[in-house]
């Protein structure tokens, strides 16, 4: 056993300001205690090596609601959390009828606000910062089989599992993708029976590993026996689906999702109901209330003759979970129930002397069918990432998979940045209409620092173009190359262009001024030649003052070095050769392994615009195949920093952070 993650509900504590009888004081609020949990969260690491993970949830009448919903608009603050609104079939309804809303705390109204007001700001700090996420906690609530003696208040930090006080997490994944027969042909299935096979194996492995873990509370250990909470779930199913030739999201897809899925709850719950019959129900097992639950009523009938006869072993057996390490371990196959998310990368394996090595890594059913097809084959239109995918795909698949699984699943809904708001709305609205239990979205924002598309912009030169005199020079010692045996005095106006650089460490952008004189040189014959522009000075300007000394000095000596003349491009390749030992980041589809190397990188352009460098052809990370673009991590990506391998390699997938090279998870 190793990491781990906790679910608070902090809907139980007084609003900011309330008056605390006794002491003739105002309460704090949920706020100020969810930052002191999160300092603890920074300060204890989960399992001696990694961080804790924690998920916050807030009912949406809690007077303090709009406080929490805007809680991460300021960066940095509950980084240990992931953030969720518990929202209720009544707020809805009063959102769709445009109805006021009272927040109310211990039968007290503080204030009454609009339901689509409120609705509108979950949606606009959601939309800037990817969270809060949503959990229809009512729907959760309405299909618990265990309705009749527990409330669910709060999730464990992905979101998959729905717990009560004490509740733990009990998972297990089968590889579905594995399970695949005649891969790519035009007869390729998952075998069924080896499914069916599998899936009573996996069920008692985990109803006995209840009775061989050592829960760290005594309370945790009597909530596990009492109720024998499992969650096994599926993996692998986009390239599984990839390998049967469907497309995810397809009308096709939909519907194979759903039979499989069907096929896997029924041997689950079947192989729960033997073990009942081999070895007795769980202990808080109530016949007639356990077959009136919505969920159960929605089995086949000998299922429910089957719970009605023998019980059944464990209230709840099913949940997708997050997968990124299993899914690393078993041949880099999708993770999950998610899409892949990209089909080619780097991860940076520590070796034996505790260096890293680079290595390139494809997901499984890309290498698969290459390995089947041959390098020049084109690919199928089932070949489709994260990325390239609407919405309404993910949501479809998501709703399939829901439907068979008691607990819940952990999705992430991958959104371009250039979606309307007004579109990312309606993802959540289509969520809640499907039957989804909660809905988790990451569109690019500048707020999360995770994965970003950068799009390039159009720089326009900060300062005016200037009519400048050009300032005859010695005749050159090699070619092109101007020497000067004295610093050129800086002139009144010089031409230039500044570059916005953002580096997933820092939270505030850095601006990287660059201007330029005009040198002629003569010629043969003493003839002039064409003006040649080239770098004078740099200037690097940043909010974040932890930058100021060393980009002081560094601009000095590069401006030094560029006022002496000569072959100054060396300046570019020392930067770009730098690298930083807690690892770089992903930015225009190359991995940049420091901020000084992204800043040789900004004069390394600035050089070629102007002319002083010639262009040269960059290495193509991805390959065009048919129609289907198969790229690291789809272009132009960038990633956060692990923080546990220091390697760029950052992404958000189910819900959570998951690092593409050493497989750490902020949640589990």
């Amino acid at each position: 056993q190793q990491g781990g993650g906790i679910g608070y509900d902090f809907s139980t504590l007084r609003p900011r300001g309330a008056v605390v009888h006794g002491i003739g004081a105002d309460a704090s609020g949920p706020l100020s205690f969810m930052d002191v949990w999160d300092a603890m969260c920074r300060t204890i690491m989960s399992a001696g090596s990694r961080r804790g993970a924690m998920m916050a949830t807030l009912a949406c009448d809690h007077p303090d609601i709009e406080a929490f919903v805007e809680a991460k608009q300021e960066p940095g603050r509950l980084s240990m959390f992931n953030l969720s609104v518990l929202v209720t079939d009544a707020f809805m309804q009063a959102v769709r009828e445009d109805q006021a809303w009272p927040l109310t705390f211990d039968g007290t109204v503080y204030r009454v606000v609009q339901a689509r007001d409120l609705w509108e700001r979950i949606m606009r700090a959601t939309y800037a910062a990817a969270e809060p996420g949503v959990i229809f906690i009512d729907r959760i609530n309405r299909r618990n089989n265990l309705h009749y003696c527990e409330t669910i208040r709060a999730t464990n930090p992905c979101g998959e599992q729905p717990l009560p006080p004490y509740g733990a997490c009990l998972l297990g994944s089968i590889n579905l993708a594995a399970l695949v027969t005649q891969p790519f042909e035009d007869d390729a299935a998952l075998d069924m029976a080896a499914l069916e096979a599998l899936v009573p194996t996996a069920v008692r492995m985990l109803d006995n590993a209840i009775d061989v873990s050592r829960f760290p509370l005594d309370a945790q250990r009597q909530e596990a026996q009492a109720k024998r909470r499992i969650g096994l779930g599926i993996t692998g199913l986009a390239d599984a689906l990839i390998c049967c030739g469907l497309r995810y999201g397809s009308s096709e897809a939909v519907a194979t999702t759903e039979r499989w899925m069907a096929a896997f709850r029924k041997a689950a719950y079947q192989a729960s109901i033997d073990l009942a019959a081999e070895k007795g129900p769980f202990p808080l097992f109530d016949r007639e209330a356990y077959l009136a639950g919505e969920s159960i009523r929605e089995l086949d009938q000998d299922l429910r003759d089957g719970i009605a006869k023998h019980g059944i072993r464990n209230a709840l057996v099913t949940s997708v979970a997050p997968t990124g390490t299993i899914s690393l371990l078993a041949d880099n196959i999708s993770s999950g129930l998610e899409p892949v998310f990209s089909f080619a990368y780097t991860r940076r394996i520590l070796q034996p002397d505790g260096s890293r090595r680079e290595e390139e890594v494809s997901d499984h059913a890309y290498r698969l069918f290459r390995r089947l097809k041959g390098p020049d084959a084109s690919l199928t239109e089932a070949f489709v990432d994260a990325q390239t995918l609407e919405p309404a795909a993910h949501l479809v698949m998501q709703a399939a998979v829901q439907r068979y699984i008691d607990s819940s699943v952990s999705k992430t809904i991958n959104l371009p940045a250039d979606i309307s708001f007004e579109a990312f709305k309606d993802v959540y609205i289509q969520a809640y209409d499907l039957g989804c239990k909660g809905c988790t979205t990451y569109r690019p924002n500048e707020i999360t620092g995770a994965v970003l598309t950068v799009q390039s912009e159009e720089r326009q030169s900060e300062a005016p173009e200037a009519s400048l005199a050009a300032t005859p020079l010695a005749a050159p010692a090699e070619g092109d190359v101007v020497y000067m045996t004295d610093p050129l005095a800086r002139p009144a106006v010089l031409p230039g262009c500044t570059y916005k650089l953002r580096w997933p460490e820092s939270d505030h952008a850095i601006y990287i001024t660059l201007n330029d004189i005009l040198q002629e040189s003569p010629g043969k014959g003493g003839g002039s030649k064409e003006p040649r522009r080239r770098p004078f000075e740099i200037f690097i300007n940043s909010k974040n003052m932890e930058h100021y000394a060393w980009t002081l000095a560094l601009t000095r000596m590069i401006s030094a070095v560029f006022r002496r003349g000569g072959d100054v491009s060396f300046v570019v390749e020392e930067l770009k050769a730098v690298f930083d030992p807690r690892g770089g980041a992903w930015m225009e589809g190359r991995y940049v392994p420091s901020l000084l190397a992204a800043i040789g990188g900004v004069i390394e352009q600035h050089m070629v615009e102007i002319g002083f460098l010639q262009p040269k052809e960059r290495p193509q990370l991805g390959a065009q195949d048919g129609a289907v673009k198969i790229a690291a991590t789809a272009g132009s990506q960038r990633f956060a920093q692990c923080p546990k391998c220091g390697s760029a390699g950052l992404i958000r997938q189910e819900g959570c952070d998951l690092c593409t090279s050493c497989g750490y998870s902020k949640c589990s």
